[in-house]
């Protein structure tokens, strides 16, 4: 892949992390912290798990962009977080300013190959769709979880039954 190209596709994948980051925030917002425990089945996560592992994996593959490198280090969650405010609050601090951070990467970093846990050796960029393939299919469960806990779900590609889409009125 040449420098133009990666360019090119970072153009689309940038904007489209940026606008999805706004959706998980709305579904991470949308986690009733009393529920956070709830789970749908004993071998699943707990929402309370579910919600940290779309926050911190969207903000590991930043780190991992910056870095040059993915490597798995310790994944728990913080030990005094309590509620899903906790992991709301913590993705707000930290994501942004990452984002921006590679956001301002060199084209030339985005078409090198960067090594993924042996399995994929392909160009950085393309481990942006990755990501959002990634964050969208966590954050798919977790709203498969909202309404047993007794949540509204929110509008996240179009309306929803507790949030339906609002059309612009003509003037």
């Amino acid at each position: 892949m040449t420098p133009e190209q990666a360019a090119f596709l970072l153009s689309i994948f940038l904007p489209a992390v940026r606008k999805e980051a706004v959706t998980t925030k709305r579904v991470l917002a949308a986690v009733p912290p009393e529920k956070c425990q709830y789970r749908p089945h004993e071998n699943s996560r707990s929402a309370l798990e579910l919600a940290w592992h779309i926050a911190s994996v969207d903000v590991w593959f930043l780190d991992g962009f910056l870095k040059s490198e993915f490597v798995m280090e310790d994944d728990n969650m913080p030990g005094d977080f309590k509620d899903s405010t906790d992991v709301i609050a913590w993705y707000e601090d930290c994501f942004p300013p990452k984002l921006e951070e590679v956001a301002q990467l060199h084209p030339d970093f985005w078409a090198t190959p960067l090594p993924f846990f042996g399995i994929y050796n392909h160009p950085a960029v393309l481990y942006l769709q990755f990501m959002l393939f990634h964050t969208i299919h966590h954050r798919g469960q977790l709203t498969a979880y909202l309404r047993p806990m007794g949540a509204k779900v929110p509008n996240i590609y179009g309306g929803s039954f507790d949030e339906p889409m609002e059309f612009p009125t003509e003037q």
